[in-house]
């Protein structure tokens, strides 16, 4: 995870947390989980098999079963890695940004630059959230934790913001985290429906705009 700090300094996850979140994985297996989590991002749950697996790390299906005998433990895995570093990340950017404020341009400054430089273009929790009816149960609490995990970190940035006389909310922080974290999900879907990875920057800022307002 590569964050752009408003100051224009770059920070990223250290090389010790990035090894150690795979450092359990075979390299096959490591090869598997980062090609499903690509997937994910591109079509979601449904959209691939094990068969499309193979074609692309070249492995047979039955020794994929071997790494991870169902589709269902697979994309668990694949999406509790990535709801670890998306909480590693927001730890960082409370390491490192003591000012509210910019801790949430920076969090949108993230998504900014995969969206425009094709990096990530989707939350792959996003993406399941819209199977949620039909993934897995496994999957479906990740994903779920997911959005509480990033919920509660947007209500601490809104409710220091607001005791530094940054943001006005006119509801209650964990009802305006949502808020803020829906027109950032709809801001990505706009930008990938449009084909213009520039509007999602656009749009985010209609939302910071709210909370700023004087």
């Amino acid at each position: 995870m590569i964050i752009y700090l408003p100051t224009g300094r770059i920070v990223a996850l250290p090389i010790r947390i990035i090894y150690a979140m795979y450092a359990e994985l075979s390299p096959k297996a490591a090869e598997i989980v980062t090609l499903t989590r690509s997937l994910l991002e591109a079509g979601g749950y449904n959209s691939f098999s094990y068969a499309d697996i193979s074609a692309r790390v070249q492995i047979s299906k039955a020794s994929i079963h071997y790494h991870f005998p169902t589709k269902a433990e697979l994309v668990r895995e694949v999406v509790a890695r990535y709801r670890a570093e998306a909480r590693e990340g927001l730890a960082m950017l409370d390491r490192q940004l003591a000012d509210p404020a910019a801790a949430l341009q920076a969090y949108v400054g993230y998504w900014t630059n995969c969206i425009e430089k094709g990096t990530s273009s989707f939350c792959i929790c996003a993406m399941l959230a819209a199977e949620l009816p039909s993934v897995p149960a496994e999957v479906a609490a990740e994903v779920q934790g997911h959005f509480e995990d990033l919920g509660a970190w947007l209500a601490s940035i809104l409710e220091g913001g607001v005791a530094r006389g940054q943001f006005q909310l006119e509801s209650s922080a964990p009802i305006e985290a949502r808020f803020f974290m829906s027109a950032v999900y709809g801001a990505m879907l706009a930008a990938r429906g449009l084909a213009d990875p520039r509007s999602f920057e656009a749009l985010v800022a209609v939302a910071i705009k709210r909370l700023t307002r004087a």
